[in-house]
């Protein structure tokens, strides 16, 4: 049975004006299991209309009013736990034990850190600058925020976004990627129950629909978690009206690993690094680089480590990571893979697993050369490379 995501508007659920859909696929099969609106311009006009409506009374409200309601909302996301977890899951495949210990209580604590930080908004006094007058710094919200959340950690960087906003007093328009809503969505159901109308709204939809956001007229700051290319576009296009814009993007996070180091530890320790969600992450630790005189019992041990690293369903607590969350990242994986110089040397892994879903085996890479480009670039997924220092 196929289940349907809608928008969150002004305190309703509601479809895209147009009736316009996405599908939104299963990647541990690769099945389309539900649809998500495809918003267009109408929508967003409708969602902005209702934060900025919404905004002065969110903002006129004392710090400890907002700092309850983001309890209440930490509060209730706990008491749905089982039901955040399985839209999580169903979304990304990722491990059902991971995403309650390392995803979803930090999501939970991160809001009830925001309801803190509510109380501790200051100004400053900046003294006389003028005789017969104080100067005094008054921090206030900025408005109507536009938000972009992405597919990596879709409830996380939700939390990351819209909690700050609102604890500071702001109303918040939020998308989540098109390939994963389900988590977004219901904590619409779950915050709705909690803040005044047009506070907090959800759009679903595609990139398009993140650039209609971007670029409304509306939002005073735009805030996205993505690729460089993606967070470069968005500076550009709220440079036009001046926005402030908040940008969290790509990495290529290195790993040092001296002649001295613990080389039992360094391998566990960058198996997690490297290998948890799948490699889908803005800090993993994909890039290593060894001693010459420890480089080849280093890589040994390493691609040992990695063979028996298992990755597979949602529901198996001996897997440490899931699929990738969608086809085009299994051929961005594979194609980083397929394009290796002839001095690479694939020392584990570098293959798909199974014939269903988006799953890609634990991939170690040694020989390789700083200006390789699987060095320069951000793979985001299951593939550790290592390089050799003097």
């Amino acid at each position: 049975m196929s289940t349907t995501f809608r928008n969150y508007i002004d305190g309703a659920f509601a479809d895209a004006s147009d009736g316009r859909t996405l599908d939104v696929v299963d990647p541990t099969t690769g099945e389309v299991y539900a649809t998500s609106p495809l918003s267009g311009p109408a929508d967003v006009d409708a969602a902005m209309a209702a934060a900025a409506a919404a905004f002065p009374g969110w903002r006129d409200t004392t710090p400890s009013v907002r700092q309850r309601a983001l309890l209440k909302i930490a509060d209730a996301m706990e008491a749905r736990a089982d039901d955040l977890v399985a839209a999580e899951s169903r979304d990304t495949g990722k491990p059902l034990h991971l995403l309650r210990s390392d995803e979803l209580a930090p999501a939970i604590d991160q809001v009830r850190f925001f309801a803190g930080a509510a109380r501790m908004l200051e100004g400053r006094s900046a003294g006389e600058y003028m005789e017969g007058l104080t100067s005094i710094i008054r921090r206030e919200p900025v408005g109507v925020c536009a938000q972009v959340a992405p597919w990596n950690y879709p409830l996380l960087m939700a939390v990351w976004k819209f909690a700050p906003a609102l604890a500071a007093g702001n109303a918040v328009v939020l998308k989540p990627s098109d390939t994963t809503p389900a988590s977004t969505v219901l904590l619409a159901e779950i915050i709705g129950e909690i803040l005044p109308k047009g506070v907090f709204n959800v759009v679903c939809g595609d990139r398009e629909t993140g650039r209609a956001m971007v670029e409304h007229p509306t939002p005073a700051m735009a805030s996205i978690t993505g690729s460089v290319r993606a967070g470069m576009q968005v500076a550009e296009s709220a440079a036009k009206d001046v926005k402030r814009v908040h940008l969290e993007l790509g990495g290529k996070a290195p790993a040092v690993v001296f002649e001295d180091a613990d080389l039992a530890k360094a391998v566990d320790d960058l198996v997690v690094g490297g290998f948890f969600n799948a490699g889908q992450d803005c800090t993993a630790a994909t890039r290593v680089l060894v001693h010459e005189s420890v480089h080849d019992e280093f890589v040994s041990a390493l691609a040992k480590a990695a063979a028996d690293t298992k990755t597979g369903l949602p529901d198996d607590e001996d897997v440490l990571y899931g699929p990738l969350n969608n086809a085009n990242q299994l051929a961005q994986v594979t194609g980083f893979i397929e394009r290796l110089p002839a001095h690479a040397k694939v020392e584990a892994g570098g293959h798909r697993v199974g014939d269903k879903g988006y799953f890609y085996a634990p991939t170690v890479v040694s020989g390789l050369r700083q200006d390789d480009e699987i060095v320069q670039h951000e793979v985001f997924g299951p593939v550790i490379t290592v390089q050799s220092f003097t």
